[in-house]
């Protein structure tokens, strides 16, 4: 038979998957995959329900409802001074990762360069090499995840196409600084090149640091794709709904892909994440508070238990060390090891990696209720304490 898609059929499965299947195989308490274990505001469910019995069903508009971009771009305008037209710069996706495709499809040619910062997303090199894209990597490193300004600018060359960003940082839990995102801006100016932002987790940063999207930098306005999520900033993550802002000659090639892929998306869900944009700071406060307090709990417990409990800056992830727990074997054997024996799920934090070469740390999500962080940590205790790390 004649082969299948040359980049596709090199990739497996995702580690979210295959490490969500060994937590249900052996019962364990899956803290590896991102995504809370309660429902966000009964408000916007209520409304979502309502939505179904009171408007159309029918397909709303490609471009996104009305209410919803209005939505999106006083959101913007509000929290960080971004003037978007919503008719002109907001576009309605498929969650995120479909945001994320459709503006890679949109804007890479093949054989242009995407600078990317690894640890990374695993969506992110599929696509931009599906696109026709070379990765340039730069790497960011435990424990401190710093930026190398010299990795950065080596990075860049004459087919430098654009950066894919993604600020607050998944797996790593770090929020750029504006002295690194002035950097980059930089690069970007000097390189006539654009930048894809995916600041999903914008709302999940947590004191004394602060989130500052790329595009409110001088002259970054025309250069920049801001993408956020509702699954993020309300715990809906089944909901799928993304957003995308950019400058009218970036959101119309966006758009055109974006009409090939899913076309549109559940128009109660539109209308009740429009409801949730315009709740008040109070809100978006609260979530950051209540995720730094369950964050402080399970960071308490792994401390305890011998973890080296890395700075979560934002996001749901904690990332710890494992090396001082006495355990000899690499990062996925040990998040095999603690489902199968411990019964918690991790995430090995070198599947993050495109290259290797990092080893003795492992992702926890911390987004869950509190009942199942002390229950995740008391079997861990247990384990390590009594069991042996093995």
């Amino acid at each position: 038979m004649k082969a299948f898609n040359s980049v596709l059929r090199g990739y497996g499965t995702t580690v979210f998957e295959v490490f969500s299947l060994l937590a249900r195989e052996h019962d364990a308490i899956n803290l590896g995959q991102g995504f809370p274990d309660e429902d966000g505001p009964a408000d916007l469910i209520e409304a979502a329900a309502a939505a179904l019995g009171t408007h159309p069903n029918q397909y709303p508009p490609m471009m996104g409802l009305s209410e919803l971009r209005q939505a999106v771009a006083g959101h913007d305008r509000r929290f960080y001074g971004i003037d978007a037209d919503w008719q002109r710069q907001v576009l309605v996706t498929c969650g995120a990762t479909e945001a994320l495709a459709s503006a890679l499809f949109a804007l890479i040619e093949p054989g242009d360069e995407v600078v990317l910062f690894e640890p990374l997303y695993d969506s992110y090199i599929p696509i931009v090499r599906r696109a026709g894209g070379i990765p340039r990597l730069v790497r960011l490193a435990p424990p401190d995840w710093r930026l190398d300004a010299g990795a950065l600018a080596a990075a860049f060359s004459a087919r430098t196409k654009l950066v894919l960003l993604n600020t607050p940082m998944n797996p790593a839990a770090k929020v750029f600084t504006r002295a690194e995102l002035e950097a980059i801006a930089a690069l970007l100016a000097a390189h006539d090149a654009y930048a894809v932002c995916d600041e999903v987790y914008e709302h999940l940063v947590f004191g004394p640091h602060a989130h500052v999207p790329l595009m409110t930098l001088p002259g970054m306005a025309k250069r920049c794709v801001r993408i956020a999520s509702a699954g993020k900033s309300f715990s809906m993550t089944g909901w799928k709904v993304g957003y995308v802002t950019a400058a009218p000659e970036l959101l119309a090639p966006i758009a055109k892909a974006h009409q090939f892929l899913t076309f549109t998306i559940a128009p109660n869900l539109q209308r009740a994440v429009a409801l949730g944009l315009t709740k008040e700071r109070a809100y978006f406060d609260g979530l950051a508070k209540t995720q730094a307090g369950k964050r402080d709990r399970l960071a308490r417990g792994l401390r305890a238990i011998g973890f080296e409990v890395l700075e979560t800056q934002g996001t749901y992830f904690l990332t710890a060390g494992f090396k001082g727990l006495g355990f000899n074997g690499d990062d996925v054997s040990f998040c095999r090891h603690l489902t199968e024996t411990a019964k918690v799920t991790a995430l090995p934090v070198s599947a993050f990696y495109e290259g290797g070469g990092v080893d003795g740390y492992v992702r926890f999500c911390f987004c869950k209720r509190d009942a199942v962080l002390d229950e995740a940590v008391a079997r861990l205790e247990h384990h390590f304490g009594g069991a042996g790390g093995g």
